[in-house]
């Protein structure tokens, strides 16, 4: 299965919890796992509490360990000045697993999933969910 979406690039952060629940909804999953999977090499996959602080303390972290504005590598190769991009997605990783029990994602109360698109554009994203039922004893 896959959900699509829009980003505005530029560490444009989505709360993608809503859709990834209604997909294990929709496909009638009690237990087990979602498999979560962003094709492309600008943009990661995580869970944080989705408030304002939070966000604002990622994105701080990110620019001190990343910034936008050093020289890397990468633009000097191909001059499209998204090197911090690579570097943010390969650190935070393109995937991510949850249980599910009851039909539902077994996240902390305060805990969603985001999907964050470090380019330097605005980008269609593909997140490939995989589901996959507990064995039973």
């Amino acid at each position: 299965m896959e959900l699509r979406f829009s980003t505005m690039g530029f560490n444009d952060i989505l709360d993608i919890t809503p859709q990834v629940q209604k997909a294990i909804q929709h496909s009638g999953l009690r237990d087990g796992v979602v498999h979560l999977f962003v094709s492309g090499s600008t943009a990661a996959i995580t869970t944080i509490e989705y408030e304002h602080g939070a966000l604002a303390d990622l994105q701080r972290a990110l620019d001190q360990i990343a910034p936008m504005n050093a020289e890397y590598a990468h633009n000097q190769a191909w001059g499209d000045g998204n090197g911090y991009a690579h570097l943010r997605a390969a650190l935070l990783k393109p995937d991510l697993c949850v249980p599910v029990q009851g039909g539902k994602l077994a996240l902390g109360t305060w805990q969603q999933i985001i999907l964050i698109d470090f380019d330097n554009r605005p980008r269609q994203r593909t997140v490939l969910v995989t589901l996959t039922e507990a064995a039973r004893s």
